[in-house]
């Protein structure tokens, strides 16, 4: 499979040929809108075995093997070339498929008002293929330690159709926010624990829910040992009745980091206690905030590496946004919140407004600015082919669990295409 970033001037057709591809291939793949309006700068994946190099400046032929992992011998027979041949700038190599490795990919999917729209629905369907979990946002813990159950509809119905196991996602939501009187109810009343725990079991029987996985942010500071002595208390009742159980955790760099979300989240206690942990490393560039990368490769590494000295590799699902802003310039502190967009609707807006998608290298994300029909500026942050890439790379690199999606219901076909290309992705 091969990513391709849109020069000035090409068009689907000529960029087929340069792949041995077919327009309708590529335009099914990415589901391309509108295949003559391409935008400069888009990424498209190439639905190919393997993939194409042109040979650079300085480039060897043991230099691109290495780079890509292969032998170069195997490299130079596979394209027809003397081992001790120059390579000529320009050359197109052919670099055959590497061996994908094993990953748990989870995705949530949060139904939003009294219904659960067709298109949330379908974009469950969609993805589920390529999904060890399912999860469902999210169960709430009222006072009493009964739950708010979420919009199920087809959910579990469609897990079990393809083989994806349900996550069930316990929170203590309140009226929309986050609540820390409420985890602290939760966290300090053994009888709202053990109702908690009761509900927790019998939802889980009922609906067929695998793994619980525990949600519960913006908890006061000083739970932070409450928090770990109820989730050793839940690991406990929960594995007895075969349940996995599962933590998301705030995105940290220290042990000592301060801050409401993130001191009462123990990175060492929940590697121990959890089965795994998703960490939620997403949201830097967030609708309320300045413009930038949702998530920056390298804060993201950061966190990951943290994590890595408090707990082993195999237990972290690094989180991933399947989003991006809209901001309206100059931005504000408390001024106009930026609006969520797709992937796909960030091109649509390109294209729109004939601007060009820029990638930013450091951040490893794309992005673009644009005038709207009113005169104010706007600048895009979003994921791209290309962004993926990265993090996957990431996730191969550091040896991690896998990858957990937040959220399902914004279309973006490439993400999926390139899954199913690194991944062989584990059904329970």
């Amino acid at each position: 499979m091969q990513i391709h970033v849109v020069q000035s001037g090409q068009s689907i057709f000529q960029i087929a040929q340069i792949y041995n591809s077919t327009v309708s291939a590529i335009v099914g793949a990415n589901e391309v809108p509108n295949p003559n309006q391409l935008v400069v700068g888009q990424t498209l994946v190439i639905p190919i075995v393997g993939s194409y190099y042109w040979v650079q400046p300085g480039d060897s032929l043991y230099k691109i093997a290495q780079r890509f992992g292969i032998n170069y011998q195997t490299l130079a027979q596979i394209n027809g070339i003397p081992v001790t041949q120059p390579l000529q700038v320009g050359l197109r190599l052919y670099i055959p498929p590497r061996p994908r490795r094993e990953a748990e990919i989870n995705a949530y999917v949060e139904p939003i008002g009294g219904t659960v729209a067709p298109e949330l629905e379908q974009a469950a369907r969609k993805a589920a293929p390529f999904l060890t979990y399912l999860a469902p946002f999210s169960y709430r813990v009222q006072r009493d330690g009964t739950l708010q159950a979420p919009l199920l509809n087809n959910f579990p119905a469609i897990a079990q159709a393809n083989n994806a196991t349900l996550m069930m996602v316990v929170t203590n939501l309140e009226e929309g926010q986050f609540s820390a009187e409420l985890g602290r109810i939760i966290l300090t009343n053994e009888e709202v624990q053990n109702r908690l725990l009761d509900n927790i079991i019998a939802t889980a029987r009922q609906y067929n829910f695998s793994d619980i996985h525990f949600d519960m942010e913006f908890l006061p500071p000083e739970l932070r040992e409450n928090y770990n002595s109820f989730l050793r208390k839940a690991k406990a009742r929960l594995s007895a009745e075969g349940l996995l159980m599962s933590t998301a955790l705030a995105p940290k760099t220290s042990a000592t980091q301060v801050g409401l979300w993130y001191e009462a989240h123990d990175y060492r206690a929940h590697g121990e206690i959890a089965d795994f942990v998703v960490l939620m490393t997403y949201e830097w560039g967030y609708s309320g905030g300045p413009p930038m990368a949702v998530s920056p490769i390298g804060p993201v590494r950061q966190v990951i590496e943290y994590a890595l000295t408090e707990m082993p590799a195999s237990k972290i699902m690094m989180g991933q946004n399947l989003y991006g802003y809209d901001w309206t310039l100059p931005y504000v502190p408390g001024g106009p919140f930026a609006r969520a967009v797709s992937p796909q609707r960030a091109i649509e807006i390109a294209a729109e407004n004939n601007v060009p998608i820029r990638y930013d290298y450091t951040a490893q994300a794309p992005y673009f600015n644009y005038t709207d029909n009113q005169g104010k500026q706007h600048i895009v942050w979003f994921e791209d082919a290309r962004s993926i890439q990265a993090k996957f790379n990431l996730v191969k690199e550091l040896g991690l669990r896998g990858v957990s999606y937040w959220k399902l219901g914004l279309p973006f076909p490439q993400n999926w295409l390139l899954i199913e290309n690194n991944f062989n992705v584990v059904k329970r």
